[in-house]
């Protein structure tokens, strides 16, 4: 009797301790995928404010229903492991978290806007571009979820979360490794010292310096030659100036032997035709 009596207190306690004990948390189902940047030919891939990241086409086959949706997760590299995902859709975090909390949710995605296969003809590069949104400034109407710019070069993780039409989440993916943007250089920072260039280009800066000096120079004397008689006229002969007239020179034409013969006595050559006025 006494432990029959025993028995019904002993489940008792135990049920109580596996009421109040806190229970272990389901995981979600983790996705053997994890996001990276496109290795497409495909200038830009990273600048100071986006990044391009591949499409997780084929990975979400087989975890993704007609009504789920396909969020994106970015987070600062030291915010990741304190990032807890949305049980709803209002907490969904916005934007402008990503400077308060270090993270936040965008690019939501239909399973339908992510197919296995690239449409025929399709050859463009199918990419996710981070950050590519520049009206989210501005416009205050946005969603909360806009692609705004990014305002920090990073580094980032990113993720992909899986949620159904409730905001309940399904499925996620791996973080991925860390995406840091380019940087600006200012314009004192930026080296010009001419000793640590490479050869090649040092020859090429010495050769382009040595044709434009050349070129001068030839510039230089045909412009000389060009102008020189407009500075120094040329000088005329002394037996061509009458004064201040200059002449030409005339060549008196030769008389043949004939035609001196038949000259009237008085005429001939070298005899003066004229009267003499001598007494």
């Amino acid at each position: 009797m006494g432990l029959a009596q025993r028995r019904p207190h002993s489940l008792l306690l135990l049920l109580l301790v596996a009421l109040v004990w806190p229970q272990p948390c389901t995981s979600l189902e983790l996705i053997p995928y994890t996001p990276q940047i496109t290795a497409g030919d495909l200038e830009g891939k990273v600048t100071a404010s986006t990044f391009s990241l591949e499409q997780p086409r084929c990975a979400l086959d087989g975890h993704a229903g007609a009504a789920d949706t396909v969020w994106l997760v970015v987070a600062f590299s030291n915010a990741s492991r304190d990032f807890q995902n949305p049980k709803t859709l209002a907490e969904i975090p916005a934007s402008p978290q990503l400077l308060t909390d270090g993270h936040y949710m965008t690019l939501p995605l239909s399973r339908d806007q992510l197919p296995c296969e690239d449409p025929v003809g399709d050859s463009r590069i199918a990419v996710l571009r981070v950050g590519n949104d520049p009206d989210c400034l501005a416009d205050l109407g946005q969603p909360a979820y806009c692609n705004t710019p990014l305002p920090d070069p990073g580094p980032y993780r990113v993720k992909f979360l899986l949620m159904d039409a409730g905001g309940s989440p399904q499925a996620e993916t791996r973080w991925s490794d860390p995406i840091t943007l380019h940087q600006g250089k200012s314009p004192g920072a930026i080296d010009t010292w001419p000793g640590r260039r490479s050869g090649g280009m040092i020859v090429i800066t010495s050769i382009l310096s040595s044709l434009a000096g050349l070129l001068l120079l030839a510039f230089l004397a045909a412009s000389t030659v060009r102008f020189s008689s407009l500075w120094w006229p040329e000088e005329v002969p002394e037996q061509l100036r009458i004064g201040s007239f200059r002449g030409r020179r005339y060549v008196t034409h030769h008389i043949p032997p004939s035609e001196v013969a038949t000259l009237p006595v008085g005429c001939e050559p070298g005899l003066d035709p004229l009267p003499s006025l001598s007494p």
